[in-house]
Parts: C-alpha cells; structure tokens; sequence
C-alpha cells in the first residue's frame, strides 16, 4: 500500500533529453528492490504523447538498465489486451504530468480508478504491492483533490480525484505563484480537505494513508502540512490579516511552523517538513 507523490521524477537532460531521477529511483526501492524490477509508464495527462514516452524509455534504457519498463497508452486505445492483469503485475506504475481532469476522465472511461485501488489494497497482502507513484497530475491523482491547470490558465480546484489518500494535494508548491494562495484558501473554506503540499523535487511515501516520509532529490525544499482553523468569532490573532498566512520559512531559510489567523472566515496552519534527502545512486 504504497504512495509517493512527488513534484519530481525524471529530470532534464540537455535540452529534449531526460535521465532519471532519485525520486524514480525511490520508488523502485519501496518496491522491495527486485532484480528486474517492472515498471509502467503512464502519459495519461498528456494525452499519451509519443515523444513523453520516447524520453522516458531512453533515460530508463541508459540510467536504469535492470529495469523491465512497459507502457499503458489508452489513445486511441488500450496498446495492452488485458489492462488489469498487466498494471497488477508491476512492481511500480510511474505517472506523469499534465491535466489532471483529462486524465481522471480516461481512467474511469477505461475502469483504471477501480484497477488502481486493487492496486493499492494489494499491498495488504504482499510485502510491497504495487508502488503507485507519480508527479504533479500524477501525484494530485491518489489524492481527494487539490489545485490543477487543467481547466486553462487559471489555477481551479479538483474534488474528484480517486481518494486513495483522504488528503488534498497540490505540487509545485514553490514555483508556482498561485498554487500556494489558492490551496490555502481551498482548505480554508472546506472546498478541499486537509492536505499537504509539496515544493518541487520533494515527494510524500505513503503507507496506507499514513506519511512514512517526505524525500527530495535537491536540498533547501520542503513538504508542507495545511490544515483548516475553524472559524472562530473576533478579529484575527496577532494583527494578522484574516484569513492571512504567516510563512512557514525563518529569514536565514530554516523552517519553522506557520499559522494562520482564524477570524469569522477561518484559516489555514501552514506547518513545513523537512525532507531527506535522496542520493542520485
């Protein structure tokens, strides 16, 4: 019953290319380290664009060499005859980046919401089941929802996603301007549940629906915890502005917990998590 949902995987590598990261290399490792360890791809959110899965594979085939990769592309079909059987049969199911919304509707066109629970209660019974893993869209995915793009422009929130974990999520917690304002003010009014966040390069491992660890594949990164501050009558606590955000970050860059004030609309605690991290080996 394994989770890790990250704002990483593959990295960049010259200007098309990619190699793979240690965050991908985590997740291979929660799969109990086989000798041949088996791994699907999936580009749902991208539509299954070819030149994704063509990166992808060329990094696992040079960085990798052990690894059995395979890919499931649902457009404009399924490419394998016995979806189920093949996704159970993996020790890691990787999936990328995109729209969230796109991919969520794919999924449930094809039954894969249903398939990547069995997916994930299997680990109850084996020693590692099936890693499920993934970033930004492939993070929100096992989540109860979070922030996504995939409506245009402007960032939305998402309450549909599989619920795997009771927690919302967002990514790019640090590189995205309006991530962080929107998914404060999501929680806060209860249009998303608690949750946590993730700057870029950091991943959540999930055992169950219980946080083991947050991990990073670059330093000076964090995790973050948000959860909702009831209501309560009066001004907000301190002179902070209602609804406000104290940062989670001292000024010589340590973390440290942030609140937020309640006041009548409520509010968010913002609480920071060190990560560790992750050898590129």
């Amino acid at each position: 019953m394994n989770i890790l949902a990250t704002s990483g995987g593959f990295l960049p590598d010259g200007r098309w290319g990619a190699r793979v990261g240690p965050l991908i290399r985590h997740a291979l490792r929660l799969a109990g380290q086989p000798a041949r360890p088996k791994l699907c791809l999936l580009a749902t959110a991208v539509g299954d664009d070819p030149a994704a899965y063509a990166r992808y594979y060329a990094a696992l085939a040079r960085d990798t060499p052990q690894v059995r990769a395979s890919h499931l592309a649902l457009f404009p079909m399924p490419n394998i005859p016995d979806v189920r059987t093949h996704l159970l049969g993996q020790d890691v199911i990787w999936v990328g980046g995109g729209s969230v919304a796109n991919l969520l509707a794919v999924w449930r066109a094809h039954g894969l919401d249903t398939i990547m629970r069995e997916a994930w209660e299997a680990g109850e019974a084996w020693e590692a089941g099936v890693v499920l893993a993934g970033v930004s869209a492939g993070s929100l995915c096992w989540h109860a929802g979070g922030t996504t793009d995939s409506f245009g422009p402007g960032l939305r929130a998402v309450t549909d996603a599989l619920g795997l974990l009771p927690f919302s999520n967002t990514p790019h917690y640090d590189s995205e301007p309006g991530r962080r304002p929107l998914y404060q003010k999501l929680v806060a009014d209860g249009t998303l549940p608690d949750g946590w966040a993730t700057d870029d390069g950091v991943g959540l491992h999930f055992r169950g629906t219980e946080l083991v660890e947050a991990v990073a594949d670059r330093p000076d990164v964090y995790a973050w915890r948000v959860e909702r501050i009831p209501a309560e009558p009066g001004p907000p606590a301190g002179g902070a502005a209602e609804g406000g955000v104290t940062s989670g970050v001292s000024s010589d860059g340590t973390a440290d917990g942030g609140t937020v004030a309640g006041g009548t609309t409520g509010g968010v605690r913002e609480t920071p998590v060190t990560p560790r991290l992750l050898s590129e080996v």
